[in-house]
């Protein structure tokens, strides 16, 4: 596989927010998406060669509301040697049908991780490796500002305390059209997004809204997230400071 340009964006996000240390186990959040599967398999690259060493795996939580072909998933860790495990729930039950929510997306998100977290840490897992891109900091910074009135994103780095994990995020400085390229390149298996809710929440509305706006000025994610690091939102460090 030719991954070069995510090793080149995930190795300095890695290096500036110090997110990896020697001996380090790492869990890889996986979906199946293309978000996912491609900071697995550029993980997987850097394992090879990081002064660091690391052990890497990949966890992906079953919702549970909908059947999901996950082999060609299996065979891309077979291939690459990471371990996978798949943790069952009913999250995507309680979410829509029990508990009818007209926002699922946040509760979704809170029992994900939390199931997540349970297993990464009962796998033996100190570190778990979310694949969140530049894109999805300057969309959680609009959401924030637009819809709660207050500064935020999320952090590089965050430690979950009641687990005894930390949250890293190796892919905040690619954006989501370079993460597209990759998985096409490479010809990383993607399994389709069949949540219900995909396309219909506030975050693709912001989406929407970053795309109008870059009509107007091509360069505006480049300043807005540029803004979330001179700021030091949650965690974040200008470019001069990162070293």
């Amino acid at each position: 596989m030719d991954l070069k340009k995510p090793l080149g964006y995930v190795r300095r996000a890695v290096d500036d927010y110090h997110m990896i240390s020697p001996h380090d186990r790492v869990a890889v959040g996986v979906s199946g998406g293309k978000d996912s599967t491609l900071l697995l398999a550029t993980l997987a690259a850097l394992r090879d060669f990081y002064p660091h060493p690391f052990l890497l795996g990949a966890i992906r939580v079953d919702l549970g509301f909908f059947d999901t072909n996950d082999e060609p998933l299996r065979a891309l860790c077979e291939k690459i040697n990471v371990p996978y495990t798949v943790i069952t729930t009913q999250i995507g039950t309680i979410v829509f049908d029990v508990r009818h929510e007209a926002n699922p997306c946040s509760l979704c998100t809170k029992m994900r991780r939390g199931a997540i977290a349970k297993g990464a840490a009962a796998l033996g897992y100190n570190k778990l490796a979310f694949a969140h891109h530049r894109d999805d900091v300057i969309e959680t910074f609009l959401l924030n500002l637009i819809q709660e009135g207050r500064l935020g994103a999320f952090s590089p780095v965050t430690e979950w305390d009641k687990s005894g994990i930390t949250l890293i995020r190796p892919m905040i400085y690619m954006e989501e059209k370079d993460v597209r390229y990759a998985c096409i390149e490479n010809a990383l298996p993607i399994i389709p997004n069949k949540c219900p809710a995909d396309g219909k929440t506030k975050r693709a509305k912001v989406k929407d809204l970053i795309v109008t706006m870059q009509m107007e000025n091509k360069d505006v994610k480049a300043k807005l997230f540029g803004a979330v690091q001179r700021a030091r939102l949650d965690g974040f460090k200008p470019n001069n400071e990162t070293k």
